[in-house]
């Protein structure tokens, strides 16, 4: 899985990006740092099973704290876009080509409004015309996809007749590299028509393409100001919102490998070390203008909403063994297969194995000792051990 970071320059993408990954990405007020895309891996969070069930579990990918899983994903972070980037702005097509294999995007906004589309400083920028702007060069860049994959399509078909189902065939074989599947393809057919192909990229990046809007540098005075008109225009559009203080959540990072705080990345923090009163100071700020008036800095929301809620994925742990939760070396709920909702037990077989997949006799779920068919759906957090021929 990818998830995409995308955003005008200045928006605070990058430093989003470091929060969440505790990457090096290059951050500077002066647009266009980023000259290549970053890539480095987050990690979305859950309460682990092992908190429930009382026992220690020794995950082999990520670490789990305080009874909260966390997960690796991988992300990119992607140079700012400005308009006309889907026709080569600010390197646009090279940076809109990386999220080609994103899955979900988080659009990082600056909901200060004290930067422009280009990322200048400016005063009373209206953060929903930054969110529109970036929805469209997304879109002009599908169109243009779309385009070459029709045509591509139509010359091999030009001697012959075909079914329609053929077309869409190839075309998904097409745009496949865009994470664009033939059921989506079919999906958006049925309402709109291929001469539109505007509105058909704005469909098809709808539903390949997903967003999350990071409302950043909450703990701004204007961004606050400017977070309601962000709220009503995602409510009517039915985007996920989320307000975020990636400087914020990098601070609290930072302390907490100093040993200056203990800290739950989503949660609050206390301070367990000794801070010089610049630092109480700051910390303070962040406790009282971000942590308790929104929750949290965001960034882990963001990230997790991406995955279980925009996305529907689920989280399921594989074991060997199912009475006593561990693998074959006794590693108690060692792995957590993030997997879309609607997963089958055979289909997690196979995610594990193809050899386990074909040899396939059933699942138990470790919870009750019941047999599991292979069509049987998984549930978030089930604990499955599979059953096959050796």
């Amino acid at each position: 899985m990818l998830i995409g970071i995308v955003g005008k320059p200045s928006s605070g993408k990058s430093t989003f990006f470091n929060a969440a990954t505790m990457g090096e990405a290059r951050v500077s007020p002066v647009p266009f740092t980023t000259i290549d895309s970053n890539v480095g891996i987050g990690y979305v969070s859950f309460d682990c099973a092992c908190k429930e069930l009382g026992v220690k579990c020794e995950p082999r990918q990520g670490f789990c704290k305080d009874g909260r899983r966390f997960v690796p994903v991988k992300l990119v972070d992607v140079g700012g876009l400005v308009p006309g980037s889907h026709e080569g702005r600010g390197l646009g097509n090279k940076f809109l080509d990386d999220l080609r294999q994103a899955s979900v995007l988080i659009q990082v906004v600056d909901a200060s409004g004290l930067t422009d589309f280009e990322g200048n400083p400016t005063k009373g920028f209206d953060p929903v015309e930054e969110v529109k702007f970036l929805e469209d060069e997304l879109d002009y860049w599908i169109e243009g996809k779309l385009k070459q994959a029709i045509e591509k399509v139509e010359r091999k078909f030009k001697s012959k007749k075909f079914a329609f189902s053929e077309f869409i065939k190839e075309l998904a074989t097409q745009l496949s590299g865009l994470q664009i599947s033939r059921s989506v393809l079919e999906e958006v057919s049925s309402k709109i028509s291929f001469d539109d192909t505007f509105a058909f990229a704005r469909e098809l990046r709808k539903r390949s393409k997903p967003t999350v809007i990071a409302a950043n540098k909450i703990d701004l005075r204007e961004a606050r100001e400017n977070l309601t008109k962000l709220q009503e225009y995602c409510k009517k559009e039915g985007k996920v919102l989320v307000p975020t203080s990636a400087e914020a959540e990098l601070a609290l990072k930072k302390a907490a490998e100093k040993g200056l705080i203990d800290y739950l990345p989503g949660d609050g923090f206390k301070v367990v070390g000794n801070v010089g009163e610049e630092q109480r100071k700051a910390l303070e700020f962040i406790r009282k203008e971000v942590v308790e008036r929104f929750g949290s800095t965001g960034v882990q929301e963001c990230l997790n909403r991406a995955v279980f809620e925009v996305l529907g994925y689920i989280a399921v742990y594989p074991v060997a063994n199912s009475s006593k939760l561990s693998d074959n070396e006794g590693k108690v709920l060692p792995d957590v297969f993030l997997v879309p909702k609607g997963t089958t037990v055979r289909e997690l077989a196979y995610k594990i194995h193809s050899e386990i997949g074909e040899k396939f006799v059933c699942g138990i779920d470790a919870r009750t000792g019941k047999r599991l068919s292979a069509d049987h759906r998984l549930n978030h957090k089930d604990i499955v051990e599979i059953v096959f021929r050796k």
